[in-house]
Parts: C-alpha cells; structure tokens; sequence
C-alpha cells in the first residue's frame, strides 16, 4: 500500500508550467503551425506559378512571377498587421470580439478619399496615391489616435472603456460626412470613389512598399518583442500593477504600435473590417493557448492563408478576384454574429 502511493503519477514528467503544459498540446500546435506553413507557401506558389503560360524556371516564367509576386507580398503585410495588431488590441482591451477598426481608423480612411474626390474630382484619386500622400495618411491617423489616447487616457479619471465608445462615435461621425459628400458626387465620381472604398490588393501601389514594410516590421517587431508584457496586460490592470507593471504606460505604448499597423494597412490597401476578427478568433483556437509567443505566429499565418486562399480560389476557379474582400467581410461578419451569440454580450 505505502509503495502504490510512494509511485509517481502516470505522465508527471510530461508536464510542466507555462504555455503549452503537455506533450499532446506541444504537438498539435506544432502541428497546426506546419499545416499553415505548408498552405501558406502553397497558396504563395499557386499564385505566382498557376496558369503562368511560361514553362517553370525559364527567364520569362520568373518575370511573370515577379509581376505577381507584388500581390504575395502585399498580402503578407496586410496578414502581419491585421493579425498582431488585432490580437494586442483584444489583449489590452481584454475583449475577444472589438477590433482596432472599432477605433474609425477605416471611416477616417473613407472619409479623407471621399474628400479628395469631393473637392478635386475624379483628379483627386490621383492626387492622393503618390508617397507623400501616403504617408500624409498614416500619419493623420496615428496622430489623431496618439491625441485619443493621450487625452483619455492619461487624464485623472482615464478609462479605456470611454476611449472605446468615443472611438466608435468619432467613426460613425465621418462616416456620415462621407456618406453626405458621396450623395453629392457624380455618378463618375462615384463610380470612382467606390473602387477605393473596399479593401483590395489592387489598390495597393507597389512604390509605397517600401515605406509600408519597415513600418509594420518596426511596429509588429516591438509587439512581437514585448509578448511576455502582453501576457500580464491580459491579466488585467489590479494584477499588472501589482506585478509592479506601469499599467497605463504599457496600454498607451501598445495602442500607439496597433495604430501604426492599422494605418499601414488601411493606407495600403483600404478598409477590411472584419479580416482582423476573423484571423485573431480562428488563431486563438488553433494556438489553443494565451501565451503571445504562440499566438502571434498562429495569427500571421492565418491571416496570409485567409488572403491567399481567397484571392487564389476566387482568380483562378472563379475568376471574381475583385470579390475577396466583400466574401471575407461575410464570413468574418457571420463569425462576429455568431461568437456574440454564443456569449450573450460583448
């Protein structure tokens, strides 16, 4: 009898503290993460190579593929910023259903296109797609963000929930001047307009890349870097204090970097509302786990497949590219509804 009880419990070893507790759930998310690999390289090669009319590693196979190949890489920077922006954003808010676009980054997107349109005409699409225009952009967005956070949250009674709910009525505010100045447009114009007004690879101009690029790898990089921080800002604002963490200044330094990844990407390609929702839901359960080291990759790699995916079943079985984002604001709407559903609040 004393023996039976002096023996170790079955499987003990397998154990241990932290992410990823067991062999079986290391495993699986290895596992998981591979079959992303695997699709996410697949659906990038099917990109470049499906119904490319020159024969594999010829001169001219490689040009066509270069061609292409903007697409792929446009897509990877949406992916890497919608993912980890929306997945800190969820994390620091502490709500798995609100997403960075809750904060009228895409109404400020709209609203300053249909300005352009509004003011200038047909012209005015021109006028705003050369670098500077670009980064005219981002910047007006991080600073109005910048100025949102530093004054409520910084103030004597700071709370994140009225940044939300301000957020969201700056938003519906420029939409509705939108809407105004668009009723006013030509049927040209408006025609126009409405091309840039949803999210599309095609939008993108390949000459603002390369300040795309190093923007959301300084930003996604710094997330990335601080996960560990990010793990105790989810446990909420009692217990990161009492961890001797500057609660209020890890939440404004976070929100400043999700801003800055939600401008390139808007900028670049215009609004996807629900991309972020859908990539960061389906992310967590596939990392099946809170730790940030994990998740952060899970989501990235989501997110490429999502756009990949869609963008190569919809060019090449149904030759309706220009549909993507309307399907993918579908299906991440329907999963928006359904998750709020399930959990009878917000």
């Amino acid at each position: 009898m004393l023996r039976s009880l002096a023996q170790p419990v079955p499987h003990a070893a397998e154990r241990r503290a932290g992410a990823l507790p067991t062999r079986a759930a290391r495993r699986k998310y290895f596992i998981i993460l591979g079959i992303l690999i695997v699709l996410a390289v697949g659906f990038a090669f099917g990109l470049l190579a499906w119904d490319n009319p020159m024969p594999v590693g010829t001169d001219g196979f490689w040009r066509i593929a270069q061609m292409r190949g903007i697409s792929v890489v446009v897509m990877a920077v949406v992916a890497f910023c919608q993912a980890i922006a929306t997945v800190s954003f969820q994390t620091v808010t502490e709500n798995r259903i609100i997403t960075p676009s809750i904060m009228g980054f895409e109404a400020l997107y709209v609203a300053v296109q249909t300005a352009s349109v509004y003011f200038f005409g047909i012209a005015g699409i021109v006028a705003m797609q050369g670098d500077a225009q670009f980064v005219l952009q981002i910047a007006i967005m991080v600073g109005l963000s910048v100025l949102l956070y530093g004054w409520l949250l910084s103030g004597r009674y700071a709370n994140l929930q009225i940044m939300l709910l301000i957020g969201i009525i700056i938003g519906g505010g420029l939409a509705s001047v939108s809407a105004f100045m668009q009723r006013l447009l030509t049927p040209s114009e408006f025609d126009v307009l409405t091309a840039q007004m949803f999210g599309s690879v095609s939008n993108a101009d390949p000459d603002q890349l390369p300040i795309a690029i190093p923007l959301a790898l300084a930003a996604g990089i710094l997330l990335w870097a601080n996960a560990r921080r990010l793990n105790l800002l989810s446990l909420g604002k009692d217990i990161t204090s009492g961890l001797g963490v500057n609660h209020r200044r890890e939440l404004i330094r976070v929100l400043l970097l999700v801003s800055v990844l939600m401008a390139v990407s808007t900028a670049l390609v215009g609004p996807m509302t629900f991309l972020g929702f859908l990539v960061a839901t389906l992310a967590y359960q596939f990392a099946d786990t809170y730790d940030h080291r994990y998740i952060f990759p899970i989501a990235v790699l989501t997110g490429f497949v999502v756009l990949a995916g869609a963008y190569f079943v919809m060019k090449n079985l149904f030759y309706a590219q220009g549909v993507v984002s309307i399907i993918i604001e579908l299906v991440g709407g329907t999963l928006f509804l359904i998750v709020i559903l399930r959990k009878g609040r917000l």
